[in-house]
């Protein structure tokens, strides 16, 4: 055997350090579908409030003016369809499906939106799951979208894997709520995103505490949050912290969260959007070769696959 150059792409060998490209599990979008950004939002266990994060995240981009899509990818548990106040079906043509526009023009696409009675459960087994999302993904006509947010089953199983690997995930939003117990399993979260090489965009702490409407106190209902400590840990750069708010979950319940203001998700999705540019300068220098595989010429941005010594490189990611 020659003596190895470490790119897999070029050799013929079937040795132990081969290593299966992350894009060669990627599944492309369908041929009428133009999609820039794809963030998803992710947590450790349920019931954190991912979904109201993912739906605040596209109101806030869709107010920016941006094409917005909003795709859950949580098939045994859609809560998408509920926040934006969505019952109409999804409609398809010989082309393929097209998303549901909400009230002010956010394409959602949901496992709920297929079905003839959504409160009939999803009893599928994973890898069905996993091939649903795929499906989701690539046979609906999105057209033209400059954000997608996508809502993750919680947890590091068979739906949120395909989606690492079979989506273009630019970056991931991890959301978490202020226990110790809650902490400790979105640390698994973030440690699995590390291992896919997709960075962590920002840590959102939803019911991080309730502001008296008599005093203006802030009071911590679950105890004082150490979000900071794990966003120090792994060099999260952005902590942002949603209330408990009783307007907006009346909002979700309502169907109307598209016409209630969260300011702190606005700036969320500000730095979010800025990162992801910085990503994307960071991979196009790396895909033109200007980076000659030299971590220390990065900075930091890079998602890409192409640093033959990325995984020992300390500013991917970062």
């Amino acid at each position: 055997m020659s003596e190895c150059s470490h790119d897999c792409s070029s050799c013929g060998e079937n040795c132990s350090s081969r290593k299966a490209s992350p894009e060669s599990f990627r599944v492309a979008p369908h041929e009428m579908s133009r999609i820039d950004n794809v963030v998803g939002v992710v947590s450790g266990k349920g019931g954190v409030g991912k979904s109201l994060v993912t739906a605040l995240l596209s109101c806030a981009s869709q107010r920016r003016g941006y094409e917005t899509a909003a795709l859950d990818a949580d098939i045994t548990g859609p809560s998408i369809p509920k926040a934006f106040g969505l019952t109409e079906r999804m409609q398809a043509n010989q082309f393929g499906c097209f998303p549901v526009k909400t009230s002010t023009g956010i394409s959602a696409v949901s496992i709920n939106l297929l079905m003839e009675d959504p409160s009939q459960p999803v009893i599928w087994r994973g890898p069905v799951l996993a091939n649903a999302v795929k499906q989701l993904w690539s046979e609906v006509i999105w057209t033209d979208v400059d954000f997608m947010f996508v809502d993750m089953p919680p947890g590091t199983g068979d739906v949120p894997l395909t989606v690492f690997q079979s989506l273009p995930i630019k970056g991931i939003v991890v959301v978490a709520t202020p226990q110790d117990l809650v902490s400790l399993i979105v640390e698994k979260a973030i440690k699995m995103a590390e291992m896919m090489n997709v960075p962590v965009l920002a840590l959102v702490e939803n019911m991080s505490y309730y502001k008296c409407p008599h005093c203006g106190e802030e009071l911590q209902i679950f105890g004082k949050s150490k979000l900071d400590e794990l966003a120090k840990k792994y060099g999260i750069e952005k902590v942002y912290r949603l209330p408990i708010d009783p307007e907006i979950a009346a909002a979700c319940d309502a169907g109307t969260i598209e016409k209630t203001p969260a300011p702190i998700m606005d700036e969320a999705f500000d730095y979010i959007a800025k990162r992801c540019e910085a990503i994307k300068l960071a991979n196009e220098t790396c895909k033109s070769g200007a980076c000659a595989g030299n971590c220390d010429s990065c900075d930091g941005a890079c998602s890409c696959d192409n640093c033959e010594d990325r995984e020992s490189c300390d500013k991917a990611n970062s």
